[in-house]
């Protein structure tokens, strides 16, 4: 985890702190139910319970002094609280061992940190959303393979971000509800030395569901779906990230990120103004995306159980959440401060002669007897003179002046494929199917 791109409430979730208060959950939940089934004194959970309301201090350093010995950090721990606790702590970890601590731990912690994606993903769909509504019938050139095609409208650029990060929420619902499983069943998952009514209580207690079988571990292609999930989300990210960087060059200009008072775009040029939030976003995403193969990689652990997995997590888990958090924040500012130029896109489409109503007349020649074949000759050959003129000719003229052509069609037929209005007769439709 990187400093830099880390945001508070996200971080705290993965500090040492609230990893072992979690474990000291799950640990005086397991022996308070078994207090009630009577396999230990129900004094023993009092203990733990009444020590906990004191609120004390975790003590990580000493927590680490004793792993330094015991080599074990679940032992470490459980020794720590009971030189605090004292001698009914004994009956904690009854029957349990260290990964039904340390699985349903992390289930907790993933989980509450998909909340606060899905939090992050709620603001980015608002942002999106308003600057949507706000340039609906804005109207800028569509471009295939990085050239003009025909006009769209800056608000269905978002609109198309917007159904995207859409299913990118109900992906991560999903991954959520299918990471946020407990297992306490003890080793190699057989509950031989604890009862499953322990499994229950502790799921309840922390708001998750009961794996139905964990061998020792809770299976990892769980994992898998979660991280993978969040390496989705992050290309997401990256694409409509790219799209701004694109249509912020110089040659460009359409939208740009804002350029607060004081900030400076470059050591040696003073002129310049670059995409950086954008740019970084590119990285930060190449980054989460990197986290989803160890993941995948977790699924094939050796028999009940193995610890491959282990150190991997302890990487991805943090890293991969923190960084998403920081990155779906980030964009939802790019979105929110977005410089969008109409006047600029208006003159990116006038640039090129009218090449960008081509199909219209291409279509129009065919609905008047000419062939589809002979159609595109005609359209095309004047086409490329507009091309090759840099747009200093225009399509209409041309077109008006081939006699095949005005053969099939008047000039007021002609002119009347070039009504930019055209294009957006649907634009109501597709706002309705996205944002109902």
């Amino acid at each position: 985890m990187v400093p830099r791109y880390a945001r508070p409430e996200m971080t705290a979730l993965w500090e040492p702190e609230a990893r072992y208060r979690i474990w000291f959950e799950i640990e005086a939940h397991a022996t308070e139910k078994l207090g009630e089934l009577g396999v230990v004194p129900v004094s023993a959970a009092k203990a733990l319970w009444d020590w906990w309301a004191t609120n004390p201090k975790i003590d990580v350093e000493a927590i680490d002094a004793i792993e330094a010995v015991t080599k074990h950090d679940v032992i470490a721990f459980l020794t720590w609280v009971a030189e605090n606790v004292g001698d009914e702590a004994r009956f904690m970890h009854q029957g349990m061992t260290s990964s039904d601590v340390l699985d349903t731990t992390l289930a907790v912690q993933l989980a509450r940190s998909a909340d606060i994606l899905l939090a992050d993903l709620d603001a980015l769909l608002s942002a999106i959303q308003r600057r949507a509504e706000e340039h609906k019938y804005t109207p800028t050139i569509g471009r295939s393979h990085g050239i003009h095609a025909e006009p769209v409208t800056f608000g269905l650029k978002l609109a198309q971000a917007y159904a995207e990060f859409d299913r990118c929420r109900r992906r991560l619902l999903a991954a959520r509800e299918e990471i946020a499983t407990c297992a306490i069943s003890g080793a190699v998952g057989t509950f031989a030395n604890i009862d499953p009514q322990v499994e229950e209580h502790v799921a309840d207690k922390l708001g998750l569901s009961v794996e139905p079988v964990s061998t020792q571990v809770i299976p990892r292609d769980r994992h898998a779906m979660f991280f993978s999930t969040l390496a989705v989300i992050a290309g997401s990210i990256e694409r409509l990230a790219v799209e701004i960087r694109h249509l912020q060059r110089t040659e460009v200009l359409e939208a740009e990120e804002y350029f607060s008072p004081g900030q400076k775009g470059s050591s040696a040029m003073p002129h310049k103004r670059n995409p950086i939030l954008t740019e970084n976003l590119t990285g930060q995403a190449r980054m989460i995306r990197a986290y989803a193969l160890p993941a995948l990689e977790n699924v094939a652990l050796w028999h009940e159980r193995d610890i491959s997995h282990s150190s991997v997590e302890r990487f991805i888990g943090p890293d991969a959440c923190i960084t998403l958090d920081f990155a779906l924040a980030r964009l939802t500012g790019v979105i929110d401060k977005l410089l969008i130029y109409p006047e600029r896109m208006q003159a990116n489409m006038d640039r090129m002669g009218g090449l960008i109503h081509s199909q219209r007349v291409l279509l129009a020649l065919t609905q008047n007897g000419v062939s589809r074949e002979d159609a595109y000759r005609l359209v095309q050959r004047n086409a490329m003179k507009v091309w090759e003129s840099d747009g200093r000719l225009m399509l209409l003229d041309l077109l008006k002046q081939d006699e095949e052509v005005t053969a099939a069609l008047s000039a007021e037929q002609l002119e009347e494929r070039f009504d930019l209005e055209y294009h957006f007769k649907h634009v109501d439709t597709i706002f309705e199917r996205v944002f109902g």
